[in-house]
């Protein structure tokens, strides 16, 4: 079978692309490897109807929309390779299938990489947090720190102390902060502790101290960190579709990549990584793949 479109990948932004067009009386299939970048997460939220849920509720409220529309057929499996033929694409699967679809949405999203600091997979999305946006309310007030061990984290420093007046930065010996930054942070009264992080300590996901290398110790009960952002399957380099310069798929305002036929939606084309903005833009994405084939055969 040939379908219209294959969407590759299963969060906000897929799931929202399939809908679309799914009721856009496409065929459409949706591969989904249940891989997601929030798997750690407990809730979601600024998604309005739909603050605090969590992660797999929100997936499984999902698929009972998508299940409405015959047109739309789900593989959850890994996709391992992406082959351009003459006037569709081949979508290989982990499981050694080969699906046709004429045109693809890359909704792919990105990968975290977290500073190499013992301990910090055990808070990570408990009481450790990448985005003070999704999860600020939740540690209002709270003696907070915040781990600066990669580059431009001044910014997101700056950023958490809308909801928390009680941080201090540690840059585990890194040289994330400049000195123009420690001394406009002096002044907010923001402490930065450059030695190195021996260990994060605390049981059952709540952080209750960092210790150092020196043999201190930093009482804290929350924070947030800085990461990497890498792209989570490489299809976009195997494509050959045009980079951002961010580290992610360059597109139209309305998901169109470089390549004829491929579109892209969500945090691999370098959107506001969150939930509502990554649904959207899965919209937007599926609406110009209906508009495509509108101006094409009307």
């Amino acid at each position: 079978m040939l379908y219209d479109c294959a969407v590759i990948g299963g969060g906000p932004a897929g799931l929202n692309a399939s809908l679309v067009l799914g009721r856009g009386r496409k065929e459409v299939i949706l591969f989904d490897d249940d891989t997601p970048r929030n798997a750690v997460t407990q809730e979601s939220h600024n998604f309005i109807t739909r603050d605090g849920i969590h992660p797999a509720a929100f997936k499984k409220a999902a698929y009972e929309d998508l299940n409405k529309y015959p047109t739309i057929s789900v593989e959850r499996n890994q996709v391992v390779d992406i082959v351009p033929a003459a006037s569709y694409f081949q979508i290989q699967t982990g499981r050694g299938q080969v699906f046709d679809a004429q045109r693809i949405i890359l909704a792919t999203g990105l990968k975290d990489i977290l500073p190499e600091v013992e301990g910090i997979q055990q808070f990570y999305g408990t009481s450790l947090f990448g985005c003070p946006y999704c999860d600020g309310w939740e540690l209002k007030d709270l003696p907070l720190v915040y781990i600066a061990a990669y580059p431009h984290a001044f910014n997101s420093v700056k950023m958490v102390s809308n909801w928390s007046k009680d941080i201090v930065v540690c840059t585990n010996g890194k040289d994330s902060i400049s000195l123009e930054e420690k001394a406009i942070l002096a002044q907010k009264n923001i402490p930065v502790i450059e030695d190195e992080i021996l260990r994060l300590q605390g049981e059952g996901g709540q952080l209750k101290s960092i210790q150092f290398k020196n043999g201190k110790e930093l009482r804290r009960e929350a924070g947030f960190i800085s990461y990497k952002l890498q792209q989570a399957a490489p299809f976009a380099g195997r494509l050959g579709l045009e980079s951002n310069g961010a580290g992610g798929i360059r597109i139209d305002p309305y998901g169109r990549t470089s390549r004829k036929g491929v579109y892209a939606a969500g945090d691999n084309a370098g959107g506001l990584p969150q939930q509502i903005v990554a649904a959207a833009e899965g919209s937007k994405a599926a609406i110009s793949v209906l508009s495509d084939y509108v101006a094409e055969n009307f």
